[in-house]
Protein backbone atom coordinates (compact mmCIF):
# COMPACT_ATOMS: atom_id res chain seq x y z
CA UNK A 1 0.00 0.00 0.00
CA UNK A 2 1.29 3.46 -0.90
CA UNK A 3 2.08 5.72 2.07
CA UNK A 4 1.81 9.51 1.86
CA UNK A 5 4.66 11.65 3.09
CA UNK A 6 3.97 15.03 4.79
CA UNK A 7 6.68 16.55 2.63
CA UNK A 8 4.48 16.07 -0.42
CA UNK A 9 2.16 18.75 1.02
CA UNK A 10 4.89 21.33 1.78
CA UNK A 11 3.92 23.56 -1.15
CA UNK A 12 0.31 23.43 -0.02
CA UNK A 13 1.22 24.35 3.54
CA UNK A 14 3.39 27.20 2.28
CA UNK A 15 0.53 28.58 0.23
CA UNK A 16 -1.78 28.44 3.23
CA UNK A 17 0.73 30.00 5.60
CA UNK A 18 1.51 33.04 3.46
CA UNK A 19 -1.69 34.84 4.37
CA UNK A 20 -0.91 34.24 8.01
CA UNK A 21 2.54 35.76 7.69
CA UNK A 22 1.08 38.75 5.90
CA UNK A 23 -1.35 39.41 8.69
CA UNK A 24 0.99 38.52 11.57
CA UNK A 25 1.10 42.10 12.58
CA UNK A 26 -2.66 42.32 12.90
CA UNK A 27 -3.39 39.05 14.87
CA UNK A 28 -2.35 38.58 18.48
CA UNK A 29 -0.55 35.51 19.72
CA UNK A 30 -3.72 33.50 20.67
CA UNK A 31 -5.43 34.18 17.39
CA UNK A 32 -2.27 33.28 15.48
CA UNK A 33 -1.97 30.02 17.45
CA UNK A 34 -5.63 29.13 16.75
CA UNK A 35 -5.17 29.91 13.07
CA UNK A 36 -2.14 27.63 12.90
CA UNK A 37 -4.04 24.82 14.66
CA UNK A 38 -6.96 25.24 12.29
CA UNK A 39 -4.57 25.14 9.38
CA UNK A 40 -2.93 21.99 10.69
CA UNK A 41 -6.34 20.41 11.16
CA UNK A 42 -7.27 21.23 7.56
CA UNK A 43 -3.96 19.82 6.32
CA UNK A 44 -4.49 16.63 8.33
CA UNK A 45 -8.03 16.29 6.93
CA UNK A 46 -6.79 16.79 3.41
CA UNK A 47 -3.99 14.23 3.99
CA UNK A 48 -6.41 11.63 5.35
CA UNK A 49 -8.77 12.17 2.43
CA UNK A 50 -6.02 11.81 -0.14
CA UNK A 51 -4.57 8.77 1.65
CA UNK A 52 -8.00 7.11 1.72
CA UNK A 53 -8.48 7.76 -1.98
CA UNK A 54 -5.02 6.49 -2.86
CA UNK A 55 -5.48 3.42 -0.66
CA UNK A 56 -8.81 2.67 -2.38
CA UNK A 57 -7.16 2.99 -5.76
CA UNK A 58 -4.33 0.76 -4.61
CA UNK A 59 -6.86 -1.83 -3.35
CA UNK A 60 -8.67 -1.76 -6.69
CA UNK A 61 -5.38 -2.24 -8.52
CA UNK A 62 -4.46 -5.12 -6.26
CA UNK A 63 -7.90 -6.65 -6.78
CA UNK A 64 -7.57 -6.34 -10.54
CA UNK A 65 -4.15 -7.95 -10.35
CA UNK A 66 -5.59 -10.81 -8.32
CA UNK A 67 -8.44 -11.24 -10.78
CA UNK A 68 -5.99 -11.29 -13.67
CA UNK A 69 -3.87 -13.86 -11.88
CA UNK A 70 -6.97 -15.91 -11.12
CA UNK A 71 -8.01 -15.83 -14.77
CA UNK A 72 -4.52 -16.90 -15.81
CA UNK A 73 -4.61 -19.71 -13.24
CA UNK A 74 -8.03 -20.86 -14.46
CA UNK A 75 -6.75 -20.77 -18.03
CA UNK A 76 -3.75 -22.86 -17.04
CA UNK A 77 -6.03 -25.31 -15.20
CA UNK A 78 -8.30 -25.57 -18.26
CA UNK A 79 -5.25 -26.19 -20.42
CA UNK A 80 -4.01 -28.87 -18.05
CA UNK A 81 -7.45 -30.48 -17.98
CA UNK A 82 -7.41 -30.60 -21.77
CA UNK A 83 -4.00 -32.23 -21.73
CA UNK A 84 -5.17 -34.71 -19.10
CA UNK A 85 -8.22 -35.61 -21.20
CA UNK A 86 -6.00 -36.14 -24.25
CA UNK A 87 -3.67 -38.33 -22.21
CA UNK A 88 -6.63 -40.24 -20.75
CA UNK A 89 -7.97 -40.89 -24.25
CA UNK A 90 -4.56 -42.04 -25.39
CA UNK A 91 -4.29 -44.35 -22.38
CA UNK A 92 -7.76 -45.76 -23.08
CA UNK A 93 -6.87 -46.35 -26.73
CA UNK A 94 -3.62 -48.01 -25.70
CA UNK A 95 -5.46 -50.23 -23.21
CA UNK A 96 -8.06 -51.20 -25.82
CA UNK A 97 -5.32 -51.91 -28.32
CA UNK A 98 -3.52 -54.00 -25.73
CA UNK A 99 -6.70 -55.96 -24.94
CA UNK A 100 -7.25 -56.60 -28.65
CA UNK A 101 -3.64 -57.72 -29.00
CA UNK A 102 -3.92 -60.06 -26.02
CA UNK A 103 -7.22 -61.46 -27.33
CA UNK A 104 -5.67 -62.04 -30.73
CA UNK A 105 -2.61 -63.71 -29.19
CA UNK A 106 -4.83 -65.82 -26.97
CA UNK A 107 -6.89 -66.92 -29.97
CA UNK A 108 -3.73 -67.79 -31.89
CA UNK A 109 -2.31 -69.71 -28.95
CA UNK A 110 -5.55 -71.64 -28.56
CA UNK A 111 -5.34 -72.60 -32.21
CA UNK A 112 -1.93 -74.12 -31.49
CA UNK A 113 -2.88 -75.83 -28.25
CA UNK A 114 -4.01 -79.46 -28.41
CA UNK A 115 -7.53 -80.29 -27.29
CA UNK A 116 -9.03 -83.40 -25.82
CA UNK A 117 -11.19 -85.28 -28.34
CA UNK A 118 -13.03 -88.58 -28.12
CA UNK A 119 -11.86 -90.84 -30.97
CA UNK A 120 -13.23 -94.37 -31.19
CA UNK A 121 -14.23 -94.22 -27.52
CA UNK A 122 -10.84 -93.01 -26.31
CA UNK A 123 -9.66 -89.55 -25.27
CA UNK A 124 -6.79 -88.15 -27.29
CA UNK A 125 -4.99 -84.81 -27.56
CA UNK A 126 -5.53 -83.30 -30.99
CA UNK A 127 -4.36 -80.04 -32.51
CA UNK A 128 -7.19 -77.83 -33.77
CA UNK A 129 -5.54 -77.70 -37.19
CA UNK A 130 -5.47 -81.48 -37.63
CA UNK A 131 -9.05 -81.86 -36.41
CA UNK A 132 -10.17 -79.24 -38.90
CA UNK A 133 -8.27 -80.99 -41.72
CA UNK A 134 -9.76 -84.37 -40.81
CA UNK A 135 -13.30 -83.01 -40.49
CA UNK A 136 -12.99 -81.22 -43.83
CA UNK A 137 -11.83 -84.41 -45.57
CA UNK A 138 -14.69 -86.40 -44.04
CA UNK A 139 -17.20 -83.78 -45.12
CA UNK A 140 -16.03 -84.25 -48.69
CA UNK A 141 -16.35 -88.05 -48.27
CA UNK A 142 -19.94 -87.68 -47.08
CA UNK A 143 -20.86 -85.71 -50.19
CA UNK A 144 -20.00 -88.76 -52.33
CA UNK A 145 -17.14 -87.07 -54.14
CA UNK A 146 -14.83 -90.02 -53.40
CA UNK A 147 -12.07 -88.95 -55.73
CA UNK A 148 -11.66 -85.59 -54.04
CA UNK A 149 -12.14 -87.23 -50.65
CA UNK A 150 -9.34 -89.69 -51.39
CA UNK A 151 -7.02 -86.77 -52.18
CA UNK A 152 -7.94 -84.94 -48.97
CA UNK A 153 -7.57 -88.06 -46.79
CA UNK A 154 -4.24 -88.98 -48.38
CA UNK A 155 -2.99 -85.44 -47.79
CA UNK A 156 -4.08 -85.68 -44.16
CA UNK A 157 -2.12 -88.87 -43.38
CA UNK A 158 0.96 -87.34 -45.02
CA UNK A 159 0.70 -84.20 -42.92
CA UNK A 160 -0.32 -85.88 -39.67
CA UNK A 161 1.04 -89.46 -39.66
CA UNK A 162 1.10 -89.52 -35.85
CA UNK A 163 -2.33 -88.01 -35.39
CA UNK A 164 -4.95 -89.93 -33.43
CA UNK A 165 -7.10 -89.43 -36.54
CA UNK A 166 -4.47 -90.96 -38.85
CA UNK A 167 -5.73 -94.56 -38.62
CA UNK A 168 -9.31 -93.46 -39.26
CA UNK A 169 -8.20 -91.27 -42.18
CA UNK A 170 -6.28 -94.21 -43.65
CA UNK A 171 -9.30 -96.49 -43.22
CA UNK A 172 -11.66 -94.07 -44.96
CA UNK A 173 -9.06 -93.57 -47.68
CA UNK A 174 -9.35 -97.30 -48.42
CA UNK A 175 -13.14 -96.96 -48.51
CA UNK A 176 -12.88 -93.99 -50.89
CA UNK A 177 -10.83 -96.13 -53.30
CA UNK A 178 -13.27 -99.03 -52.91
CA UNK A 179 -16.20 -96.71 -53.72
CA UNK A 180 -14.40 -95.82 -56.96
CA UNK A 181 -13.91 -99.55 -57.70
CA UNK A 182 -10.18 -99.05 -57.34
CA UNK A 183 -9.76 -102.30 -55.42
CA UNK A 184 -5.99 -102.55 -55.62
CA UNK A 185 -5.49 -99.14 -54.02
CA UNK A 186 -8.25 -99.98 -51.57
CA UNK A 187 -6.33 -103.11 -50.48
CA UNK A 188 -3.06 -101.16 -50.23
CA UNK A 189 -4.67 -98.42 -48.12
CA UNK A 190 -6.32 -100.90 -45.72
CA UNK A 191 -3.10 -102.90 -45.33
CA UNK A 192 -1.49 -99.72 -43.91
CA UNK A 193 -4.22 -99.71 -41.27
CA UNK A 194 -3.57 -103.37 -40.34
CA UNK A 195 0.20 -102.89 -40.12
CA UNK A 196 1.08 -99.28 -39.25
CA UNK A 197 -2.00 -98.82 -37.09
CA UNK A 198 -2.45 -102.45 -36.02
CA UNK A 199 -3.80 -101.46 -32.58
CA UNK A 200 -6.45 -99.20 -34.08
CA UNK A 201 -10.10 -100.18 -33.54
CA UNK A 202 -10.42 -99.80 -37.31
CA UNK A 203 -7.95 -102.66 -37.99
CA UNK A 204 -10.57 -105.49 -37.97
CA UNK A 205 -12.86 -103.55 -40.33
CA UNK A 206 -9.87 -102.74 -42.56
CA UNK A 207 -9.05 -106.44 -42.85
CA UNK A 208 -12.67 -107.24 -43.69
CA UNK A 209 -12.54 -104.61 -46.45
CA UNK A 210 -9.35 -106.17 -47.79
CA UNK A 211 -11.10 -109.51 -48.09
CA UNK A 212 -14.05 -107.84 -49.81
CA UNK A 213 -11.73 -106.13 -52.31
CA UNK A 214 -10.05 -109.47 -53.10
CA UNK A 215 -13.47 -110.96 -53.67
CA UNK A 216 -14.28 -108.15 -56.10
CA UNK A 217 -11.03 -108.97 -57.93
CA UNK A 218 -12.19 -112.63 -58.11
CA UNK A 219 -9.23 -113.68 -55.95
CA UNK A 220 -11.10 -116.07 -53.65
CA UNK A 221 -7.94 -117.63 -52.26
CA UNK A 222 -6.63 -114.34 -50.81
CA UNK A 223 -10.13 -113.35 -49.78
CA UNK A 224 -10.56 -116.58 -47.78
CA UNK A 225 -7.09 -116.34 -46.24
CA UNK A 226 -7.73 -112.75 -45.16
CA UNK A 227 -11.06 -113.71 -43.56
CA UNK A 228 -9.44 -116.60 -41.67
CA UNK A 229 -6.69 -114.30 -40.39
CA UNK A 230 -9.30 -111.82 -39.29
CA UNK A 231 -11.21 -114.44 -37.26
CA UNK A 232 -8.05 -115.67 -35.53
CA UNK A 233 -6.49 -112.24 -34.92
CA UNK A 234 -9.58 -110.31 -33.82
CA UNK A 235 -11.95 -112.85 -32.26
CA UNK A 236 -15.05 -111.48 -30.61
CA UNK A 237 -15.29 -108.44 -32.89
CA UNK A 238 -18.21 -107.66 -35.15
CA UNK A 239 -15.83 -107.84 -38.12
CA UNK A 240 -14.77 -111.36 -37.10
CA UNK A 241 -18.40 -112.48 -36.95
CA UNK A 242 -18.98 -111.04 -40.44
CA UNK A 243 -15.85 -112.90 -41.62
CA UNK A 244 -17.23 -116.21 -40.29
CA UNK A 245 -20.50 -115.61 -42.13
CA UNK A 246 -18.67 -114.95 -45.38
CA UNK A 247 -16.40 -117.97 -44.97
CA UNK A 248 -19.50 -120.11 -44.69
CA UNK A 249 -20.77 -119.04 -48.10
CA UNK A 250 -17.44 -118.46 -49.85
CA UNK A 251 -16.64 -121.26 -52.27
Amino acid sequence: MMKLSPFRFAPLLLALCLPLQASAGILDDDEARRAILDLRAKVDAITRDLTTRLDAKSDKTATLDMLNQQEQTLAEIAKLRGQIEVLANEVTKAQNSQRTLYADLDARIKKLEPRAEIIDGETAEVLPSEKQAYDSAMEVFKTGDYKRAAGALQDFVKRYPESPYASNAQYWLGNAYYAQRDYKNAIAAQEVVTTTYASSPKAPDAMLNIATSYAELKDKVKARKTLQTLVSKFPGTQAAQSAKDRLAVLK
